[in-house]
């Protein structure tokens, strides 16, 4: 190993010979490499914590700091996370003996360098990661001491070593003492989860901590709103987009965010009930979105594109979609407002309803249609999709909002909108699974609605679009040979009984984030191991 020989550095004997009398070896590097091996099982670290290995192993790490030898010094650092995994006694013990204040000035020193050494940051983190899984007592001890100027410090560490166990630590105490997820989504603490944020959008994140931690923060409690307009702030990156597109009017933060957010939803949308005020918000995002989106190129990709603008619009709209097909979940309270009947009077279903009035009709129907021909509807046609799946988000959110509530099937019906759902119960390339979510919202629109069933058996088409997939909803296509008109009409027998509630559409597969996590060292890397601790 790469460092200063044993004799150079003239530890203490109360530092030295417990460790060698621990380990039965007669060097500080074969002890520590024994002690760490020994130290990965549970048993090993019991061991250790009989024998009270824990205080010296730190007064070790303060010497190794005060000599600037860093190899001796990860290999200490290793052994203290290692010690603090999952064992009460030594998590106690560090605690006690002013363990939390050696890692600080550990780690301190290692943030100031030119070059920081995200090694021994993490390392450190690793080691406060462990201890704060001990209880409310560790938590609040560690809390006390690094909120909210070193917390923020490490948020500023634009490395993804540094802020997986930093997500760790902030998720564990906010989630073991209420009232913390207050202090940190308010100043001074909001910059430190911003700051998170922007490092986690440059570099990526390799353990769910993150989004454990954005989903107690935005899904679980309502601090969506302040963090997504503090991500507007000065702080965000300078680089916002395409200003001519309006891009500067979001950050590229804010629609990192999103995107996460839209995640974390999709992947537990049976387990979270979005609060109100968070559902509120997204819809008024999506309102300012739309306002400044340029809706004349066709889209080239699906979410993200690379525009600010279109991927704030497009996350809030799956977004959207998705709270919207989050009725019955949970513990709704008689006096609880669902919250889809929150976003009606805030202009939900006429925004949809306009986006997708005024898109041009999908490829198949353009193709079919004869010039000169239209459908009997406004096809508008001023509006191309501007990103691919758009149209079909648009559609989902319809679906999901009609499911079994009468008050948005009359709503739709009233708006003339059924005739322009039919037109989305076709495939489309640029529209992945439209037509599923055509054919999910129409049945939704037609469920127990004599009125809009009979819509629809009344309705005519001129032209020859083939939609063979209405047969499924009890629906089919009569032409008058003399005519050549197409009427759409009801299958006789059909909607006389109630449909089985088969549940939104959902093409992602849910994220098992399992029991809480434990740093420990093994096969010589640091790797994230599950423990029931």
């Amino acid at each position: 190993m790469v460092g200063e020989s044993l004799p150079d550095l003239n530890y203490p004997k109360d530092v030295l010979q417990p460790l060698l009398s621990a380990s039965n070896s007669s060097s500080l590097q074969q002890a520590l490499e024994i002690l760490i091996k020994d130290s990965r099982a549970t048993v090993g670290r019991g061991e250790f914590a009989s024998k009270n290995i824990l205080p010296t192993v730190l007064k070790l790490v303060e010497s190794l700091h005060r000599a600037s030898n860093r190899e001796y010094l990860m290999q200490a650092m290793k052994l203290l996370r290692n010690l603090c995994a999952g064992e009460v006694a030594n998590q106690n013990s560090f605690v006690e003996h002013h363990g939390i204040e050696t890692v600080l000035t550990v780690f301190r020193s290692a943030s100031l360098l030119s070059d920081p050494d995200f090694g021994i940051i993490r390392l450190s983190l690793q080691v406060l990661a462990n201890v704060s899984l001990a209880g409310a007592e560790h938590q609040q001890a560690i809390w006390l001491k690094l909120f909210p100027n070193e917390f923020f410090i490490l948020a500023s560490i634009r490395s993804q070593e540094t802020s997986d166990p930093l997500c760790m630590i902030l998720y564990t105490c906010c989630d073991g003492r209420p009232g913390l997820d207050i202090e940190l989504c308010k100043d001074p603490g909001l910059p430190i989860v911003a700051g998170i944020i922007q490092t986690v959008a440059s570099v990526g994140s390799r353990e769910d901590w993150f989004k454990l931690l954005l989903s107690r923060l935005c899904l679980e409690d309502i601090h969506f709103p302040a963090l997504f307009f503090k991500l507007c702030e000065g702080n965000a990156s300078e680089d916002r987009g395409n200003n001519a597109l309006g891009d500067n009017v979001f950050s590229s933060e804010q629609a990192f965010l999103l995107r996460i957010i839209s995640e974390i939803l999709n992947e537990q949308i049976n387990e979270v009930r979005v609060p109100n005020e968070t559902a509120l918000c997204v819809l008024g995002i999506l309102k300012r979105s739309v306002s400044i989106v340029d809706f004349g190129a066709r889209a080239k990709s699906g979410l993200p594109t690379g525009s600010t603008s279109v991927d704030v619009m497009g996350y809030s709209l799956i977004i959207l979609r998705d709270i919207c097909a989050q009725d019955g979940l949970g513990d709704l309270k008689k006096d609880s407002v669902d919250v889809v009947d929150l976003l009606l009077p805030n202009d939900l279903t006429d925004v949809v309803l306009s986006l997708l009035h005024d898109l041009e009709p999908p490829a198949i129907i353009r193709k079919t249609l004869k010039d000169g021909e239209t459908l009997e509807l406004n096809l508008g046609s001023t509006k191309l999709c501007p990103y691919k799946g758009f149209r079909r988000d648009l559609v989902a959110i319809i679906g999901n909002c009609a499911y079994r509530r009468k008050n948005v099937q009359d709503e739709i019906r009233q708006k003339s909108g059924i005739l322009l759902l039919l037109q989305q119960c076709v495939t489309d390339d640029d529209n992945p699974y439209l037509r599923e979510w055509g054919i999910w919202s129409l049945r939704n629109l037609l469920e127990g609605n004599a009125e809009n069933q009979q819509i629809v058996a009344d309705l005519q088409l001129q032209g020859s679009v083939d939609m063979p997939e209405l047969a499924r909803l009890g629906l089919k296509v009569e032409v008058d040979q003399n005519t050549h008109r197409a009427k759409l009409v009801n299958i006789p027998g059909s909607y006389t009984k109630p449909v089985e509630r088969v549940g939104p559409l959902k093409f992602m597969e849910k994220m098992s984030i399992g029991e809480p996590q434990l740093y420990i060292q093994a096969h010589h890397t640091a790797t994230f191991a599950k423990s029931k601790c």
